[in-house]
């Protein structure tokens, strides 16, 4: 799941102009760079960083669109041929920088696409704007090669460096960028977005919130998976019943998880909130606070038979399985290890 960019983040249905208006949270970012519009005071380069599917590539052509506006007003107007051409994707001064290595992008994608193309002046428009989404998987070379034209951009450029991890990026890059960061999106405005936008029920909604931890294209391509659905009950089935299966039963299930396409730690978040719910219910009796409350009856049969030591231990191996999954660690093992401590617990 996490190879996916989301990046329709807006109100519009994608029908009209997509406007700064259209982008949910992200105040001071989005003051940033329509106070930079306005005063004229665009930087040649920025760096935003932000979960993956957060809606980093939907601001960048955002701001893209509002740079080559012919209203040069603080939103693009929709209405210019420049707009329509950004709308559609085929806007000539607006380039999105590729590669065709899955994990990595190269000294040559850097060359061809931004230092022998950056010399040439815009075709229709005030500015040429490149977009180069996953920077963090630029080598050091390909970044070294950028810093050349970092450091004597030509007036009209502007370069959009979009990132799930800025520390990946070398400090001589970061010096001669402006960072903007993204900033986790309110609970309250992401469930109005499922809610309000996608018509997402109020239960179904509460989940992906919970899930999403402020991304909402997270949320957004939760509400709409199929798949989700599907890895969320084989979650909950599995933490419903695991106290009376046998290992065999246990490996059986770690490899109905292995033969999705979702990232595993998803399926770790899904049996983390479950078990923040048993925690919750045990301290409060209180229902209406839980994410999974239409488990109830499970909820408080768990909570009944657990200790708080037991739940805690619980919570620290889905954490400890995680770092472990990160850190490359055979997965089967991993995930026999926490099931087996989750049973014992």
């Amino acid at each position: 799941m996490e190879g996916i960019q989301i990046d329709r983040l807006s109100k519009n249905g994608g029908n009209k102009m997509a406007k700064f208006a259209d982008i949910i949270g992200q105040e001071q970012l989005k003051e940033h760079l329509q106070n930079a519009i306005s005063m004229n005071k665009v930087s040649h380069a920025y760096i935003i960083n932000g979960e993956r599917s957060s809606g980093k590539e939907f601001i960048a052509k955002v701001f893209a669109a509002a740079l080559e506006c012919e209203k040069q007003d603080v939103e693009p107007c929709g209405e210019c041929h420049s707009c329509k051409q950004a709308q559609s994707g085929n806007q000539p001064d607006i380039i999105f920088v590729s590669h065709d290595k899955p994990n990595t992008i190269g000294v040559e994608d850097i060359r061809m696409q931004i230092n022998n193309d950056i010399a040439i002046k815009p075709y229709s428009s005030p500015r040429k704007v490149y977009i180069m989404n996953e920077g963090e998987k630029m080598t050091v070379q390909a970044q070294n090669a950028l810093l050349k034209t970092l450091e004597e951009p030509p007036e009209y450029a502007v370069i959009l460096i979009l990132t799930a991890n800025v520390d990946s990026l070398l400090p001589t890059i970061l010096s001669r960028c402006v960072v903007l960061n993204m900033k986790p999106v309110s609970d309250d405005k992401v469930k109005k977005y499922l809610m309000e936008e996608l018509g997402i029920p109020d239960y179904k909604a509460n989940i992906c919130m919970a899930f999403a931890r402020g991304n909402v294209g997270k949320a957004k391509m939760l509400a709409t998976s199929e798949e989700f659905e599907k890895v969320k009950e084989e979650a909950i089935t599995l933490v419903k019943y695991i106290n009376d299966m046998e290992l065999s039963e246990i490996v059986k299930a770690i490899k109905k998880i292995s033969e999705y396409k979702f990232d595993v730690t998803d399926y770790l978040d899904i049996l983390s909130v479950w078990y923040r719910d048993v925690l919750l219910f045990k301290a409060t009796k209180d229902a209406n606070s839980l994410i999974f409350r239409d488990e109830i009856q499970f909820i408080r049969k768990v909570a009944d038979r657990s200790t708080y030591e037991g739940i805690e231990i619980i919570v620290k191996a889905l954490q400890q399985a995680k770092r472990r999954l990160e850190a490359n660690v055979n997965f089967d093992l991993t995930m026999e290890l926490l099931l087996l401590t989750i049973q014992e617990n």
